[in-house]
C-alpha cells in the first residue's frame, strides 16, 4: 500500500506531512505531551495548515491507512476486524469536515449516532475533534446516549452519577467507611463505590472487596463496589470467592502501552468472563471498568509516533470490545509533562468525552489535576461544568477533592451535587429511589438533601 502525502497552503507558503500520523499530530490543538514526544506542529499557522489539509480528508482515507500496522498492533488489528462496514456506509463518502458538519446538524440525532458508532474508527473521531471547538465537542457529545447496567442504570437522559471514591493512605477500615458515609449522604456512589487500595496485593483486595459488599448489602445499596487493582489480582480474587462486581483495568492505544500495563486483549476477555460467571448484577451485566489518559502511551515510550490524543482515542477500541459499565479518562492525572495547564486539561477531558461517546462508550471523566501544573479548582468548576452540560455519563467523589493516597486533587461531593443543581442533573434512577427511602434527598428526588443526618446512618457515625 502507498502511503499517502498530504499537503496545505497557508498565503505562499505549503506545508507538507510525510504521512497520516505526522498529520494528525501537527493538527492536534497544543500539548505539552506532543511537545515532549517531538510531533506537536512547530507553528500556529502549521497547525491550522495541518487542521485545513485534515478537513479535506475522506475518512475511507482515515480506514485505509491504519496508524500503526495491522501486522505490529493488536489493537489496530481489533479496530479493523471490529468495523462495521454497513453502520459506516451512510458516511462513507464523507471527509472529516464533512463528517464534522454532520455530527453538528440536526439529522444526526442521538438514534442515528448510535447506530453510526460501530463504524466510526478510533482515528476518524480523533481527527473530527481536532477542528472542533469547545462548543462543538460538547453539542455532540450531549446527543450521544450510551446507557449501560449492573444494579442500576447509568447513562440515561438528564442524569449524572458519580464515582464514590473513598481512598486511604493504609486502606484503613474506618477512614474509608467514614469517607463512605460522608460520599452517600450528598448522594454520590450510584456509578460505583470504587477504592484505590494501598496495597496492591490479592489479600488486601479480598479484604476490601468483603468490606464494600457488606456495606452495600447492609443498607440494601443499589449500586456496585469495585477495588482498582490490577485485572490479575481480580482473577485471583475470583478465584479466591471474592463478592466482584466490577473488574477494572487501566488501558491504552498500542499493544505496546498494553503490555506495559502488563495486560493484554485476551487476559481482558478473560477477566470479563470470570466476572460474568458470578452473576451479581440485578439489572445488567456490564462487569468492566476502565479508565484511560492522554499521555499513557507515550509515557510508557509506546506512542509509535502517534500524538496523544489519537493514542487515547484508540484505547476507546479497546474498551468498547468489552461492553464495560464504565470507562473514564483521568485527564490531569499524568500530570504538566503530558498536559500542562488548566487550558490544556480542560480540552483535552471535553476531547476524551466526545470521542468515547462517539465511539459509543458510556464514558465519565475524573476532572483533576495534579498539584505542580499550571490549574487549580477554578478551571476544574469549568471543566466539570462543561462536561455536565456535554451529558458526561459520571464524574468523582473525593472527600475534599484532595486524595489523599494518591495526591492530586479531583472533584469533591460537594462538586457532583453543584453539577447536580445547577445542570437539573439526577442520580440513577435506582439510587435516587434509595436517596429518598433512606431520607438522604427530599423534595421530588432533585439534588436536594434532607436536614438531618437519616436516623439509620446515625449509629454508623457513632462508631466511627
Amino acid at each position: 500500500m502507498t502511503t499517502p502525502r498530504f499537503s496545505h497552503m497557508v498565503g505562499p507558503r505549503t506545508y507538507g506531512f510525510r504521512d497520516l500520523k505526522d498529520l494528525m499530530a501537527r493538527a492536534s490543538p497544543p500539548r505539552s505531551g506532543d511537545l515532549l514526544a517531538g510531533v506537536a506542529a512547530a507553528s500556529a499557522e502549521e497547525r491550522v495548515a495541518a487542521q485545513m489539509a485534515l478537513a479535506d480528508l475522506p475518512l475511507r482515507t482515515i480506514l485505509d491507512n491504519p496508524p500503526i500496522p495491522y501486522e505490529d498492533d493488536e489493537v489496530t488489528r481489533l479496530i479493523v476486524d471490529h468495523h462495521d462496514a454497513a453502520a459506516f456506509a451512510p458516511i462513507a463518502h464523507l471527509t472529516v469536515g464533512d463528517l464534522r458538519n454532520w455530527l453538528l446538524g440536526d439529522a444526526a440525532d442521538s438514534a442515528l449516532l448510535a447506530f453510526a458508532a460501530p463504524g466510526i474508527t478510533p482515528e476518524m473521531a480523533a481527527a473530527v475533534s481536532k477542528i472542533m471547538r469547545i462548543q462543538d465537542l460538547v453539542l455532540v457529545a450531549r446527543k450521544c446516549r450510551v446507557v449501560t447496567a449492573f444494579r442500576n442504570t447509568l447513562g440515561l437522559e438528564g442524569r449524572m452519577a458519580t464515582r464514590l471514591q473513598p481512598n486511604h493512605p493504609t486502606d484503613d477500615a474506618t477512614g474509608i467507611a467514614a469517607s463512605m458515609l460522608d460520599g452517600l449522604m450528598y448522594g454520590s456512589g450510584d456509578a460505583v463505590i470504587g477504592i484505590n487500595p494501598a496495597t496492591d496485593n490479592v489479600a488486601q483486595v479480598v479484604n476490601l472487596v468483603g468490606m464494600l459488599d457488606a456495606v452495600i448489602a447492609q443498607y440494601q445499596i443499589p449500586t456496585q463496589s469495585c477495588v482498582l487493582t490490577h485485572v490479575t489480582n481480580t482473577i485471583e480474587a475470583i478465584n479466591r470467592g471474592a463478592p466482584v462486581d466490577l473488574v477494572f483495568q487501566s488501558v491504552a492505544g498500542t499493544e505496546a502501552a498494553n503490555r506495559s500495563f502488563g495486560i493484554d486483549l485476551a487476559l481482558l476477555a478473560e477477566a470479563r468472563s470470570a466476572a460474568l460467571s458470578l452473576g451479581r448484577g440485578t439489572v445488567g451485566e456490564n462487569v468492566m471498568y476502565f479508565e484511560t489518559g492522554q499521555g499513557s502511551a507515550l509515557s510508557a515510550n509506546a506512542h509509535h509516533g502517534l500524538d496523544q490524543q489519537t493514542c487515547e482515542a484508540r484505547a476507546y477500541a479497546v474498551a468498547r470490545a468489552f461492553k464495560p459499565l464504565l470507562v473514564n479518562s483521568v485527564v490531569g492525572f499524568i500530570g504538566p509533562e503530558y498536559l500542562y495547564d488548566g487550558k490544556q486539561i480542560i480540552r483535552a477531558g471535553l476531547e476524551d468525552h466526545f470521542c468515547a461517546k462517539l465511539l459509543g462508550l458510556p464514558m465519565g471523566c475524573d476532572v483533576c489535576y495534579t498539584n505542580h501544573a499550571e490549574a487549580d479548582q477554578d478551571d476544574m468548576d469549568v471543566l466539570l461544568t462543561m462536561l455536565g452540560t456535554a451529558g458526561c455519563n459520571f464524574v468523582m467523589g473525593v472527600p475534599g477533592s484532595d486524595d489523599i493516597m494518591l495526591n492530586y486533587q479531583s472533584t469533591s461531593f460537594h462538586d457532583a451535587l453543584y453539577a447536580r443543581r445547577v445542570l437539573g442533573l439526577r442520580a440513577a434512577p435506582e439510587f435516587e429511589a434509595w436517596l429518598q427511602r433512606m431520607q438522604i434527598f427530599c423534595g421530588d428526588g432533585a439534588a436536594q438533601l434532607a436536614d438531618a443526618l437519616p436516623p439509620v446512618f446515625q449509629p454508623a457515625l457513632q462508631r466511627l
